[in-house]
């Protein structure tokens, strides 16, 4: 590392994700950034840039096979980050291996597949408006807690086959796999809690399947050869599990804040001159659900723009600053704007690891958002915008709470 720049700490509270943003962005078409555990990588936030290195073939997700620091345990499960890279599963797979993975689960998650789950996702979120309903009146109700999060967790939960009394478990050990904040000692213990319950789950689901996805993959593991070894199916389960929701929390979280601070543009969605499509996209764009995922690795020395790379460094795509580049979308990029001409984003990824469930995710924001409005037409947020607290990750980009009053002000 000797000669390179001094790298900018990326703050683990995640307390103001685009100002760091903007500066990994403006600083140059790479950016050298520091993690946890004093950890570098190369932070990649203009978007030409970012999707040419994520469609490189010279560009791995693997770390066992490119990433000398992790292949000589001078980073290793004791690092708080150590999940995103250690697990076994089509995240952190590379080339033929990562085909093989994904060929396994991309079955589930086809267009019309998900297209054909609409009905029960509508019965699932009026369910939950009804539960919102009978919030006292006048009292502020949590919209993330009672409406952004239990939909796509109750949607993942279901298609996964997860047990009742599992899913507490799980969402917990999910979020702190998002803290950036979380200390090694926290980390370490998150990892073997989530390790137990994911065993627990296979074990059930091989001892009595059902028609499920996890029951799905085991039965390839068990039955067919498909060559699946018992750490690749805990991983991948793990794996859909995980960014099933979290992405789409985060969604509705951002379009449902975005909304009840512009009115306007409310207004022109309801009168139908903007459809939710447009919400969507813009929400994506604006508020990136990921902001930064870690982590890609050179596979041999990459020159980007007057930076080079060098073989076996890290590299972390910052998908929030790609989202709000100026020479993508001008002078207004940082701006919420519903009419906006092009609202191109890398909210997904881009390539071969983009993300399998991002037709899901749109489904469920586009279900959750009209129904919410039209429930509850008068609906203010409760506190200033300011005073919404972040997640505590530089990963996860949304709202500890979304506080909101159902009937307008008091």
């Amino acid at each position: 590392m000797s000669g390179q720049p001094q790298p900018y700490v990326l703050d683990p509270t995640g307390r103001d994700i685009h100002a760091e943003a903007a500066l990994v962005r403006e600083h140059g078409p790479a950016t050298l950034v520091e993690l946890p555990g004093g950890v570098t990588a190369w932070a990649i936030g203009r978007p030409d840039t970012l999707k040419a290195l994520l469609t490189d073939p010279r560009v791995s997700k693997d770390p066992r096979r490119h990433w000398p620091r992790w292949i000589a345990g001078d980073v290793g499960p004791e690092w708080v980050l150590s999940t995103w890279v250690s697990v076994q599963n089509m995240f952190t797979a590379y080339g033929d291996e990562h085909r093989r993975l994904r060929s396994l689960v991309s079955r589930s998650f086809t267009a019309r597949r998900v297209h054909d789950l609409r009905p029960w996702v509508e019965r699932i979120c009026a369910g939950l408006l009804d539960d919102l309903a009978g919030a006292p009146p006048g009292e502020p109700a949590d919209v993330r807690a009672r409406l952004a999060s239990p939909l796509p967790v109750e949607v993942i939960c279901q298609l996964m086959g997860i047990p009742d009394e599992l899913r507490p478990g799980l969402r917990r050990v999910v979020d702190v796999i998002f803290d950036t904040s979380a200390t090694p000692e926290e980390a370490g213990a998150n990892a073997v809690e989530m390790y137990q319950i994911m065993t627990e789950l296979v074990a059930r689901k091989r001892h009595t399947p059902g028609d499920d996805l996890t029951s799905s993959l085991i039965a390839q593991r068990d039955g067919d050869g498909s060559g699946l070894s018992e750490q690749e199916v805990v991983d991948t389960l793990l794996l859909m599990i995980s960014a099933g929701h979290e992405t789409t929390v985060n969604l509705i979280d951002h379009a449902l804040v975005a909304l009840l601070t512009h009115r306007d543009q409310l207004t022109l969605v309801r009168s139908g001159q903007v459809g939710w499509d447009a919400v969507i996209e813009e929400a994506l764009r604006w508020q990136a659900p990921v902001a930064n995922v870690p982590l890609r690795f050179a596979v041999t020395d990459l020159v980007v723009g007057d930076v080079t790379i060098r073989a076996g460094e890290a590299i972390l795509p910052a998908y929030a600053a790609a989202g709000r580049a100026p020479e993508t979308h001008g002078a207004s990029a940082d701006r919420f704007d519903v009419t906006r001409r092009s609202k191109e984003h890398l909210a997904f990824g881009h390539g071969v690891h983009f993300c399998l469930g991002a037709p899901l995710a749109r489904l469920e924001a586009t279900v959750a958002l009209p129904a919410f409005f039209t429930r509850f037409p008068d609906a203010t947020l409760a506190v200033h915008p300011a005073e919404l607290t972040p997640l505590t990750s530089f990963i996860s980009n949304g709202h500890v709470e979304v506080p909101v009053l159902l009937h307008g002000p008091r």
